[in-house]
């Protein structure tokens, strides 16, 4: 009575939120995609990849939580080689990066929560496997995989401050969908109390770590600070601040700061990498009226970036390549109350880091970022603008910081092969 209560539920929100996604998709200039996905029916084209071979379904909300999943993906690669990795993302951004992975065979969009659509796509798919990344659960699809014998497993898992009092609060509708999860695999210990006063079963609950911190098969030669800088034309001793993954009300923020700094360096360049990218014409029209010089990276074509010139990013899957370049980086998402991003992929390349207060979905990894360095939070536009010029004043202190940062990832590896052994208990291989 609940899964039906539930179906009626989802289909009046389809009813509105269906016109709104056509209607969002129209104003961002591009046709909303993958609207056949959604609703269970895949191409020929996936299904002629599918049949016939074993598959291990990952499913990845969002941008982050694909990133986060890529090292998995590799050593998934790597322990099957003759397995379909179908991939499903429910943005449109998790889907771009999703078909930059090259070790992915698949990539669709995750089946709207409705049994009719679920049950076709798991039919279709027919998974030997499925991995939800993070805490990603929905009731229909769990229940249905369950159904059909399909073992699911919860990897990267993670209970936020603020998600779980709002799941204790439907606690007694959630304890019958954790039992259809065949394992919980936990960043923390935290975690690992919180799903099971969920009602996880101890036996289930297993605690691996945070794959983010298992960074492996990043290319040296791609990543190149020389080259990079080479190839956007900017000069080896120029001074670069990278501001990434920016929300609404830190692009202000970053381009008061950066103004300000060019009187003290006026060879500093910014580049700027909106969360976002549909969002970079609003913040080109905050350069403009700033009087800032810009550049958008899609167009490919533009002069050398000389000091006092932006870079917006308006495109995906290069954060790396920026953050390489840097000689400081700042993450956003954490001077406005998101949550925070990704911190770690600056000090994978040895950057200093620094960001906001609000950085609840990477508290621990924020921590120890900052003890690494010994700074990293900054709580509003001032300290940034003071870390900022310190750190460019000091180029020693800003290597050493990087350095210290990126000894963390070596100290917290290891949760991928955890992650794998679990899937081979589940597999039996």
């Amino acid at each position: 009575m609940a899964y039906l209560l539930y179906d009626l539920l989802l289909l009046l929100s389809m009813v509105v939120l269906l016109p709104w996604y056509v209607i969002r998709g129209c104003v961002r200039g591009k046709a909303r995609q993958g609207l056949r996905e959604r609703l269970g029916f895949l191409a020929p084209r996936v299904l002629a990849v599918l049949k016939g071979r074993q598959v291990i379904w990952i499913h990845a909300v969002s941008v982050g939580e694909t990133r986060a999943a890529v090292p998995l993906i590799k050593k998934l690669r790597l322990a099957y080689p003759n397995a379909v990795l179908l991939l499903s993302n429910v943005t449109e951004t998790g889907r771009e990066i999703a078909e930059s992975i090259p070790e992915i065979d698949v990539c669709i969009y995750f089946p709207i929560d409705f049994s009719a659509a679920v049950r076709r796509a798991v039919r279709t798919v027919n998974p030997a496997l499925v991995l939800i990344v993070e805490t990603e659960i929905w009731p229909q699809f769990v229940r249905i995989c369950h159904k059909h014998k399909v073992p699911v497993v919860l990897v990267n898992g993670r209970i936020s401050d603020r998600s779980f009092p709002r799941y204790k609060l439907v606690g007694s509708l959630l304890k019958p969908v954790l039992a259809n999860i065949t394992f919980f695999c936990m960043q923390s210990e935290l975690d690992a109390r919180r799903i099971g006063c969920l009602g996880a079963s101890a036996e289930k609950i297993h605690v691996s770590g945070n794959i983010k911190f298992d960074q492996s098969g990043i290319s040296t030669e791609e990543l190149d600070s020389k080259r990079l800088r080479a190839q956007f034309g900017i000069a080896p001793e120029a001074r670069v601040w990278v501001a990434g993954s920016t929300h609404q009300g830190e692009d202000e923020i970053v381009v008061r700061v950066y103004q300000q700094l060019l009187q003290a360096f006026p060879d500093l360049i910014l580049i700027l990498v909106p969360r976002h990218p549909h969002r970079c014409r609003q913040v080109s029209e905050l350069l403009s009226k700033a009087g800032v010089t810009w550049y958008l990276r899609s167009d490919n074509v533009f002069p050398p970036l000389t000091g006092g010139s932006v870079l917006l990013v308006d495109t995906l899957g290069e954060m790396l390549s920026f953050y390489t370049m840097a000689d400081t980086v700042f993450v956003g998402g954490s001077l406005v109350p998101v949550g925070g991003h990704n911190i770690l992929e600056a000090s994978m390349v040895e950057k200093p880091v620094m960001f906001g207060p609000w950085m609840q979905n990477f508290k621990d990894i924020a921590k120890f970022i900052s003890a690494a360095q010994g700074f990293g939070e900054v709580h509003d536009e001032e300290e940034l603008k003071q870390l900022l010029t310190q750190l460019l004043r000091d180029k020693d202190l800003s290597r050493s910081a990087g350095a210290q940062g990126a000894t963390i990832l070596q100290q917290h590896a290891g949760a991928t092969r955890k992650t794998i052994e679990v899937v081979r208990q589940v597999l039996g291989f």
